[in-house]
């Protein structure tokens, strides 16, 4: 039996227009937030309950069919793209928070509970959800749990897997089982960590335990303009040298400012090559003595203009501008890539230098829009797929910058997650023993490779390789040769 085949089988377990076959709307599921790569999906299912996903998760490990999850849709690096030959759950509906225990500053959601909504829901009681996606406005906290998403905050927060004490998960092979939970550690192996940020590899959660944070006493925001880029990374540089861990220090270049003042008229600083938000939160005392410091830092560093939010109004039309910024570059360019990269937080500067003689070269434009506090890099490739030749040449700047995060010691992705977009430059980082290895921990969830295949990993790796279990046949595997590993 292929895909399609199980419409019939799951229409009697799944709720009204649960099961989607019509060419058209099957369509519109094609890809996730990285549009460049469409596929459209054998099958597309809407389960309302955990145990309708493990029905439709056992009817594909019975029919060995492969199955990729969706929430928001939100994802970058193609995460959820799903499969041609494959079902697609989508989880949007499974938006119930379903537990606020303030005592232990828990909440239990479920996977299609929109990020910000939990936040909004819980600060008047004085809490929030602290990892914030630029998307948070609509992206879900199972997808979170999936790509290990960060935001502007994670400098000093932490990244999704920092907040998550728990997660019920179905296993590809459909089984319902149940990690962590409410305390603050469970003993044995950290199975909870594997998961979150495996990008749907390892199962599909539907239930999240996450941890509230408690809103801080005392924030204050400040937007600062510099002339260039190079001494807007020296006010950072000194800032965190001087042990000042601020909520965020976010940074837009002068194409970045440029797209969010054509789409929401932020009102920043106008002629700046750079503009610094940075945001420091916690006891009142300490964040006015800091918040001295890092302006004096700011002026040091040849800031020309130095705005301090008096509001929460003013402060949220200083983040406007900034978390509007990608959809913004459609202002500027009918098309673009988002990259996403980490580099040392020292190497700002040359990096930056070069990713703009890498566009140069190519005749292309990047934009960048990047969490300046933590070196994650967010450059925005624009090109016009109109023009031929345009979006290759996009795609190889793209690439490039990857190779010169690699270079410069960093690493090929920050809070994006790999994908189907970045699996490719996998093996610049890793060895093949690595990802054998990779391999090895998948297989022990995802032995015959259907839950969300084509992702994170290279293919074809080793001549078509997929995950599986080995055999006698096959060999010692390299690690278990070499005495590093047991075979399992």
């Amino acid at each position: 039996m292929d895909a399609r085949g199980l419409a019939g089988l799951l229409a009697p377990v799944l709720p009204a227009r649960g099961v989607i076959t019509d060419p058209t709307q099957l369509r519109t599921y094609s890809c996730d937030g990285l549009a460049l790569y469409k596929v459209t999906p054998a099958l597309v299912v809407i389960p309302e309950t955990a145990e309708q996903v493990a029905a439709v998760v056992r009817a594909c490990a019975e029919h060995d069919i492969p199955f990729v999850a969706r929430g928001s849709g939100t994802g970058l690096s193609g995460g959820a793209l799903p499969h041609a030959d494959g079902v697609l759950i989508v989880l949007s509906r499974m938006r119930a928070v379903l537990e606020i225990d303030r005592a232990n500053q828990r909440a239990v959601v479920e996977p299609g509970v929109i990020n910000l909504q939990l936040s909004a829901l819980t600060r008047p009681e004085g809490y929030y959800f602290a990892p914030d996606p630029s998307s948070q406005q609509v992206c879900s906290i199972g997808g979170n749990v999936a790509e290990n998403s960060g935001g502007a905050h994670c400098l000093k927060y932490g990244f999704t897997t920092g907040h998550v004490a728990g997660l019920e998960l179905v296993t590809p092979a459909g089984e319902l089982i149940t990690l962590g939970g409410k305390a603050p550690d469970a003993p044995g192996y950290d199975l909870l960590g594997v998961v979150c940020g495996s990008e749907g590899t390892l199962g599909v959660a539907t239930r999240v335990t996450v941890r509230l944070t408690r809103t801080p006493e005392a924030v204050e925001t400040l937007l600062a303009g510099f002339p260039d880029t190079d001494s807007a990374g020296r006010a950072v540089s000194a800032v965190i040298s001087a042990g000042v861990v601020p909520a965020a220090i976010e940074m837009m270049d002068a194409l970045a400012i440029e797209a969010a003042e054509a789409a929401v008229a932020c009102g920043y600083p106008q002629g700046a090559g750079a503009v610094l938000i940075v945001e420091l939160d916690g006891p009142a005392a300490e964040v006015r003595h800091q918040f001295e410091q890092v302006t004096g830092m700011c002026e040091a560093a040849g800031a020309t203009e130095i705005r301090i939010a008096a509001d929460d109004a003013q402060r949220a039309l200083f983040w406007k501008g900034r978390k509007s910024a990608f959809a913004a570059v459609g202002r500027i360019s009918p098309d673009y890539i988002v990259q996403d990269g980490v580099i040392p937080r020292t190497a700002l500067g040359p990096a930056l230098r070069r990713i703009e003689q890498l566009a140069s070269e190519r005749g292309v434009r990047v934009a960048n829009v990047f969490h300046a506090g933590d070196g994650n890099l967010h450059p925005l490739v624009l090109f016009d797929d109109a023009v031929p030749g345009e979006a290759e040449r996009a795609e190889d700047v793209s690439g490039a910058i990857i190779d010169l995060c690699i270079e410069l010691g960093g690493s090929i992705t920050g809070e994006h997650g790999v994908g189907s977009d970045k699996a490719k430059h996998m093996p610049k980082m890793f060895t093949e023993d690595d990802l054998d290895t990779m391999q090895l921990l998948r297989c022990a969830f995802d032995p015959t490779s259907i839950s969300n295949p084509g992702k994170i990993f290279p293919t074809p790796r080793l001549c078509g390789e997929v995950p599986r279990r080995a055999h006698a046949a096959d060999g010692a595997h390299p690690l278990v040769e070499a005495g590093l590993a047991d075979a399992f």
